[in-house]
């Protein structure tokens, strides 16, 4: 069977494999049974999406069909810990799951990429530079990224102080659930006045975030505000945008990608006035059109 021929010069066992790594969503396991659920869709250069704490590949459901329909390919995946992978006790420190990239990366077989890396996933973006020397990337975007330093240090004053993650930490042991209704609020900008989007899919981004692992939330909230990234930067010598939004009150602009700007030489800074954290929604049609002349680029 497995000689059969199913098309002149191709066996049943070739086309197998093309099947397997054709689009579709998939499971690739990137270590020791550690599997991450992964979405692949579409035909064109490759466009990975990495997405932000503590949600999973469905925040990208705006970017994905568009940019799907614009010619790219799309790969999507969940964080270890979070959405559909698997939810290992421990590697949620910024080399693992960047290990985890490169393995993406490798199993598909990816060539010519653009990394997008939303919020936390800016970090892998960086990691992915310094410590797999961007094999396979040849442009980056990162989006509200955390980085490059968020923690208040002796020689990063501007930075948040130790006292406000270990609220955040003792906010989600004692309710998660609670912690991520106020946080998303916060996330999207709503308030009295302001509400960009509708009730329900304020719900129904909480209930993305709650799937996630109570351990990851809490191990992958550690990497995000206190690893530094800030002489990793000078690696990233592929065309670069950056886009932040300036009432983004999870990772200020002015700690964040204003910094990032000024250590990456190859870059294009886009500021989205009045916009908040989760501006993958609030601002998708703008996102969208400024991704995708990028990528056209």
């Amino acid at each position: 069977m497995e000689n059969s021929i199913i098309a002149p010069g191709i066996s049943l066992k070739d086309f197998d494999y093309e099947v397997n790594k054709s689009n579709s969503d998939k499971y690739i396991e990137t270590a020791k049974n550690v599997k991450l659920y992964v979405r692949d869709y579409g035909k064109g250069k490759p466009v990975i999406l990495i997405h932000g704490w503590p949600l999973s590949n469905e925040m990208w459901e705006y970017q994905i069909e568009f940019l799907v329909e614009n010619n790219y390919r799309v790969i999507a995946y969940d964080r270890r810990g979070f959405g559909k992978s698997s939810q290992p006790w421990d590697g949620y420190d910024y080399d693992t799951l960047t290990d985890d990239l490169s393995e993406i990366i490798e199993q598909l077989q990816l060539e010519d990429v653009t990394l997008v890396g939303f919020s936390m996933g800016g970090g892998e973006v960086v990691r992915y530079f310094s410590r797999h020397h961007g094999k396979g990337v040849t442009k980056a975007v990162l989006i509200s990224s955390i980085i490059p330093f968020l923690l208040k240090t002796e020689d990063n004053p501007e930075g948040r102080p130790k006292e406000k993650s270990e609220t955040t930490a003792a906010s989600i042991k004692e309710d998660r659930i609670g912690f991520l209704d106020n946080f998303g609020k916060i996330f999207f900008g709503v308030n009295i006045i302001n509400k960009p989007l509708s009730t329900p899919l304020l719900e129904y981004y909480r209930n993305l975030c709650s799937v996630a692992s109570p351990r990851a939330t809490l191990q992958c909230a550690e990497s995000l505000n206190t690893t530094d990234f800030r002489d990793e930067l000078h690696t990233i010598k592929v065309p670069t945008l950056i886009i932040h939004g300036t009432d983004d009150k999870n990772v200020p602009i002015e700690i964040s990608s204003e910094k990032t700007a000024k250590a990456i030489q190859n870059n294009t800074f886009i500021v989205y006035e009045g916009a908040p954290h989760g501006l993958f929604y609030t601002e998708k049609d703008k996102l969208n059109k400024d991704l995708l002349e990028f990528l056209n680029s």
